[in-house]
Parts: C-alpha cells; sequence; structure tokens
C-alpha cells in the first residue's frame, strides 16, 4: 500500500503578524463554525480516494490552528481516524502559537492523537516579537510549552526567525541559546530568515527599499522603522545556527531544520521527497499520481462548494516531476538519491542532468557519491542559485 500524508489548512488566526503572505486572517466564531462544516465534509467526501493508501503523517496547520475552540480539531481528528487508513505510528502535527492554547486545549489535541506541536516562538525577545506584530510574550510561550509538556506532548518543535528588525548577531545566539537550554529540550528547532513578501505590511515599511531605512532611530518621533541587518551579519546569523544547534545535539537535515535523532518531521520530508499528499481546506494544496492541485483561496466559495473546491487542476510532465525531485530533494542535507531517481523516472540522473552536476561540482556547491548528489555546506549558501540550474 502507498503512504499518504494529509495537511489540513485552518485559515483563522487572533490577529495578523506584520510579515506574513500566508493564506489567513481573523474571523467571527459563526464563520468559523460554517468553516469547519465544510472542512468536516471535504475531508468525509475524499476518502474514497485515498483508500488505496496508508496515511502515515497528517499536519494541521494555519493560520493558528489553536486559535478556533478545540472542539473542532478533536471533530476533524475523529474523521480521519474513522475514514482513512491511518497507520499505528503516523505523525501526527498541529502548529500552535502561544497565548491560543492552554493546558486542557493542549490536553484534548493530545487526546484526539495528536502526537507532535510546533509552538511558533519566533523569537524570545519580547521587543522583537512586538517589531513583528506577535500576539504574545516570552512569558506566554514559557507557559505554553510547559502545558504543551503537561498535556503529554514529546516531540516539539520550536520555530525561530532570524534578520528581524533591530536584531543584532548576539541578539540571534541568544535566542538559540534559550531554546536549546528549554528543560526538556526541545525534539526539533525550525531557524529560518525573514523573507520581506509582497503585500504584507513589512513590505511597505522595507521592501521597496529596504537600504532606506538602514540605522533609522526607534524614537524617530514614533515613525522610524528599525533598521534590518545587513547581508553579511545575515550571513553570519546563518553559520552561527548551525554551529550552536549542533553543539546542542540538533542534525540539521534540512535547509532551515534541526532535529534531534529520530525526530525529523517526516510530514515536511514528504514534500521535498515529491511524495504524494492530500490538502483539506481553504487554499491547500495537494500533489497525488503526479498531478498537482489546489483548492479555492475565497472562504464563501470553500464554504459554499463543500467538494466541489479542488481549482488549478495540473498534469505534472515528466520533466517537471523530475525538476520538483531535485530542487526539493536538495534542501535535504542527504540530498538526492540516484537510485530512487531512475526508479521513478527509467533513467539516469546524469543523463538528465549530467551538465549541471559537473558544473555546480567544479564549483564546489555540490558533491557526487555512489549514492547520489548532495550540496555542500558552500552550496546550501547558495542554495537558490544550486537549485534553479536543475529546472529544464
Amino acid at each position: 500500500m502507498k503512504s499518504l500524508g494529509i495537511y489540513i489548512h485552518i485559515p483563522f488566526c487572533k490577529q495578523k503578524c506584520l510579515y506574513c503572505d500566508f493564506l489567513s486572517f481573523p474571523e467571527g466564531r459563526e464563520q468559523q463554525a460554517l468553516y469547519f462544516d465544510a472542512l468536516k465534509k471535504e475531508i468525509e467526501l475524499s476518502a474514497g480516494e485515498c483508500k488505496d493508501y496508508e496515511v502515515t503523517s497528517v499536519f494541521i496547520g494555519g493560520g493558528t490552528p489553536t486559535y478556533p475552540e478545540p472542539a473542532y480539531i478533536a471533530d476533524i481528528m475523529e474523521i480521519v481516524k474513522r475514514d482513512y487508513n491511518l497507520s499505528k505510528d503516523a505523525e501526527i502535527t498541529i502548529e500552535c502559537n502561544p497565548g491560543t492554547a492552554d493546558y486542557k486545549a493542549l490536553r484534548l489535541y493530545r487526546d484526539a492523537g495528536i502526537n507532535r506541536i510546533s509552538i511558533g516562538l519566533q523569537s524570545a525577545r519580547n521587543e522583537e516579537l512586538m517589531a513583528l506584530g506577535r500576539i504574545h510574550n516570552r512569558k506566554q510561550f514559557e507557559e505554553c510549552y510547559a502545558d504543551a509538556r503537561q498535556a503529554g506532548f514529546d516531540n516539539i518543535n520550536v520555530d525561530l526567525m532570524s534578520a528581524l528588525p533591530g536584531q543584532t548577531l548576539r541578539d540571534w545566539e541568544n535566542n538559540l541559546e534559550y531554546v536549546c537550554g528549554l528543560e526538556p529540550e526541545p525534539e526539533h528547532i525550525s531557524a529560518y530568515s525573514l523573507i520581506i513578501e509582497e503585500g504584507t505590511p513589512f513590505y511597505e515599511m522595507y521592501g521597496q527599499d529596504s537600504s532606506a531605512v538602514q540605522g533609522a532611530s526607534e524614537k524617530n518621533n514614533g515613525k522610524g522603522y528599525l533598521p534590518l541587518p545587513d547581508e553579511d551579519t545575515e550571513r553570519e546569523m546563518y553559520h552561527r545556527t548551525k554551529e550552536i544547534l549542533e553543539k546542542y545535539g540538533y542534525s540539521r537535515y534540512e535547509i532551515s531544520n534541526y532535529a534531534k535523532d529520530g525526530y525529523e518531521c517526516r510530514h515536511n520530508v514528504r514534500y521535498w521527497d515529491c511524495g504524494d499528499y492530500i490538502g483539506f481546506g481553504l487554499g491547500a494544496a495537494s500533489l497525488m499520481k503526479g498531478v498537482r492541485y489546489r483548492n479555492t483561496p475565497e472562504l464563501p466559495h470553500y464554504i459554499e462548494a463543500y467538494n466541489a473546491t479542488r481549482t488549478e487542476v495540473q498534469e505534472l510532465t515528466k520533466e517537471e516531476q523530475m525538476e520538483e525531485f531535485m530542487f526539493l530533494g536538495l534542501r535535504m542535507v542527504r540530498g538526492v538519491s540516484g537510485d530512487e531517481f531512475k526508479k521513478r523516472f527509467s533513467c539516469e540522473m546524469a543523463d538528465m542532468f549530467g551538465d549541471v552536476i559537473a558544473e555546480l561540482r567544479g564549483e564546489e556547491l555540490l558533491e557526487v557519491t555512489d549514492e547520489g548528489i548532495h550540496l555542500t555546506d558552500y552550496g546550501m549558501d547558495l542554495s537558490n542559485y544550486c537549485m534553479a540550474k536543475f529546472l529544464l
């Protein structure tokens, strides 16, 4: 039986962060109730097309899945357990923002079968949290973390974000040391850099010409913006992340993800391995049997359509599947397997990408082994450049 991952999108949040370009928004209880009715129906109606799959991971993301009433999530989990071939050791994750879930709610999630939680700390400094527009402070994170442990979660990820407005290298190092000093230590840490996305408040502040705000004063009549770290500082933050986390026993297995042994996020690895997954909810994406599709991003349409929500259906060509297999696989430290490439596409990796592999190897960005290829540390630094080379 083939394996499958399930992604469930909960778009609601208490307020939108200043940097966020995800499909998320505040919404009242009435609309939330309508949304969950539609979501449950979509999951039920899709069970038939998944009957030949074993579900090995479920990821409940957002938005803030812990913002709506916890009973909604428990109901969703009951449907998944009832209607899908859920493996006994399936990894089931829920994203959580501090300040949106107390011990009682976390205990309900754990009792519903959720066994992994990803807590969005982003920073241990209250000043940085305020600059991001986050709704929580450091104390609320500590309470959430302690409650999650008490509720029975023994697989916890903590999200951290670097290159924040006003952040120094030492600030970032302190954030990493703080998370590694939690008792007990989290099993997984996601450490990624702030990206200024078009359409966000941060883009209006920084995106068009970030150099214009370098050195701006925080007390510029209340109108100044904290400066973003320069490129050299951001690069040093990236390098120090690996050094500090490895010192505490975390291994980098993907560009921005570190884990204790055996705690790599199975659901995300499925994405990078181009494995099959199905997405439920507003704007959720799926990839099954070489076909990619996405649900409508419009809330009224989703609520009305129930199961007629899939749009942007795209049957991937063999070349497109090869491209995705290469540039997603190269995000991982272990890289891409030559045997797996041949098994999927009935040809040798070198026949399709030999020139690119030779070029990147010559630039010391990529290494070739008996198993396949992987980026060097230098190649990881220039990952976007390397991955773009594999577009046919």
